[in-house]
């Protein structure tokens, strides 16, 4: 007789739960024991890797167990499984380009949302975006298949995800549909975890949510994004903080195969340049600040800007076609921008209101979705606040 999947990764699946021990990712026993018994390679038996090819082209090498061995399905990174064939290019017998679309998380960031999470014996859980059904199964492993709840927009997904989920013996409930939505006759759960970004938490996701319930999920504010803990209060409402887990996930798709292509304004002709003291670099080391200027400039984005000549730049851009960029490389204290030279000021402002704070961490804001779906975010210590509708 085989072996098991679960015989066959256990080695390297005790070894991934000591890792992220280690990390402080894993910070109980009950989950310790999860990922220790869950095979990650019985769900991701083959991914795809970004690389550059002998032209400079940026692809998708598609890698698998079987070539790299067992130890690379068990390492702490995210391993992207599917490409928008919108977007996909097959440039040679392994490799493709495009846009990724589903991927097996980060197992430390899994296991620190799943600590966040504060599941206990005999709740119920939705899990937004099924994916590849390793994070399923670890919930199945600590709370009982019949516990769990699992949505993805994709059937195909679901399909592959119940049929790795059968193999090492676990048959949560799983179902194909705009996540969004929830799971309206599932309901109502004790917990809701969602492995997608949002730009506001959905009505239906606190609906189906019990009174001192919790909910995260990963917010996308425009300029930067983030995870959320929140709590259902008695009157519908929904209240928590960012955490101290970070990390991003794909946006929650409403076609089942392609994200829809998003329209672009035409941009403003360059007006000048002058000398900043908020530079690319400050953008890269700083998450807590790209939060702060997500809550403060909520119809703002921000982008990599590449030119032939200048190189790469992080822009900032609005709808009204403003746009202001600082070099990643070059003369990095310059900012070029065209239209509303305000826009840049305002972002000056704060990065000085930031350091003037003693430069918070995200857990120091909170998030409140009202119960008529007005959302805002405050500063803990002082009560400063933010409207990210209306």
């Amino acid at each position: 007789m085989s072996p098991s999947p679960q015989e066959v990764g256990r080695p390297y699946a005790t070894a991934l739960a000591e890792l992220l021990g280690r990390a402080g990712a894993i910070r109980t026993q009950p989950w310790a024991t999860a990922f220790a018994s869950v095979p990650r390679h019985a769900f991701v038996p083959q991914w795809y890797e970004q690389e550059t090819d002998n032209r400079g082209i940026a692809v998708w090498r598609r890698r698998s167990v079987s070539e790299a061995g067992l130890a690379a399905a068990y390492q702490d990174t995210t391993l992207v499984t599917g490409l928008d064939p919108a977007t996909a290019e097959q440039v040679d017998a392994s490799a493709w380009t495009g846009v990724a679309t589903s991927s097996s998380t980060l197992p430390s960031l899994m296991a620190g949302m799943l600590e966040d999470l504060d599941v206990q014996d005999g709740h119920r859980v939705l899990e937004i975006g099924t994916g590849t059904g390793y994070n399923a199964a670890l919930l199945s492993a600590r709370l009982g298949e019949a516990a769990v709840h699992s949505m993805d927009i994709a059937q195909e997904l679901v399909d592959l995800a119940q049929e790795r989920l059968d193999s090492i013996g676990f048959q949560p409930q799983l179902r194909a549909g705009d996540g969004t939505l929830g799971w309206p006759e599932g309901g109502p759960f004790d917990r809701i975890i969602a492995t997608c970004s949002v730009p506001s938490v959905p009505a239906a996701w606190v609906e189906q949510l019990r009174p001192g319930g919790v909910l995260l999920t990963d917010v996308t504010l425009g300029i930067e994004g983030g995870l959320v803990r929140l709590s259902r209060g008695a009157g519908g409402e929904a209240r928590g903080y960012f955490t101290t887990t970070s990390g991003r996930f794909m946006a929650a798709r409403s076609d089942a195969r392609t994200y829809p292509v998003k329209e672009r304004p035409e941009r403003a002709p360059a007006a000048r340049s002058r000398p900043t003291t908020l530079t690319a670099a400050q953008f890269h080391a700083h998450y807590p600040l790209r939060l702060l200027l997500a809550f403060q400039m909520p119809s703002t984005e921000l982008v990599y800007y590449v030119d032939e000549t200048e190189g790469t730049s992080i822009q900032l851009q609005r709808g009204d076609g403003s746009w202001a960029r600082v070099p990643i490389g070059g003369n990095r204290e310059l900012v070029t921008f065209g239209g509303d030279e305000g826009l840049w000021k305002q972002a000056e402002e704060v990065w000085s209101w930031w350091n003037y704070a003693d430069r918070p961490a995200q857990d120091r804001f909170g998030y409140v979705r009202e119960a008529d779906g007005s959302t805002y975010v405050w500063y803990l210590p002082d009560g400063s606040r933010w409207d990210l509708t209306g």
